[in-house]
């Protein structure tokens, strides 16, 4: 049964998007533990539009965040400023049957709170880690980093995720240095809606290198 995180080296780097290829190709439930920001509905509303799912379905598939915050701000200070601070104790794993895709709120050292970082959360559930980067410019020293930090916990990483235009050179230079597989490069796609997510998934290979 696969169970995994996907979380971002940045922010706006397509977590959602691949998120959803996952949950879709799976066939697995979403959980965005954590959602700062409503606008359209937060990204549990955006998976739904996405994969075209009808509320019934969305309502068994997509479980609820533990926290829905206005503010689109960091978690910690969306916390602080709506009074409600994020207690780690409430963020233990949903159980359900079958595979389940949990989508960050940012990327590893973002803040929960003051004194907790997401990828304290992230050590404590034990899930592997699939890592989504932006392809062009500047990927690999935020790439880096974040591979860096994961190994230091003993984290496991399954590998990276480009998301963006196709790169010359970022992907090989990415597995050289990191050691960690890049399984999948996802150009930006025409419209995102279930048959494209479903070729995409197809022409990505990432069934075959999940199931390794």
């Amino acid at each position: 049964m696969t169970r995994l995180v996907v979380c971002g080296t940045d922010t706006d780097v397509g977590k959602t998007v691949v998120s959803a290829l996952l949950v879709q190709g799976l066939n697995a439930h979403y959980w965005k533990p954590v959602q700062c920001g409503l606008e359209e509905g937060g990204d549990s509303a955006r998976v739904q539009a996405m994969l075209g799912l009808t509320p019934a379905e969305a309502t068994r598939r997509l479980l609820p965040e533990a926290y829905r915050y206005t503010h689109p701000v960091s978690p910690h200070w969306a916390g602080e400023l709506e009074q409600r601070p994020i207690d780690p104790e409430l963020l233990c794993l949903p159980q359900v049957s079958g595979p389940l895709v949990v989508e960050t709120a940012g990327g590893l050292l973002v803040p929960l709170r003051l004194d907790c970082l997401q990828i304290d959360q992230i050590q404590r559930w034990g899930l592997p880690v699939l890592l989504v980067a932006r392809s062009g410019l500047g990927t690999l020293n935020h790439t880096l980093l974040s591979v860096e930090a994961l190994r230091r916990r003993r984290i496991p990483l399954l590998g990276l995720i480009l998301n963006g235009p196709p790169h010359p050179d970022n992907p090989r230079t990415l597995e050289t240095l990191s050691g960690a597989p890049v399984l999948a490069c996802l150009p930006p796609l025409p419209r995102l809606e279930p048959g494209t997510l479903a070729a995409q998934w197809q022409a990505s290979g990432l069934a075959r290198s999940l199931a390794r």
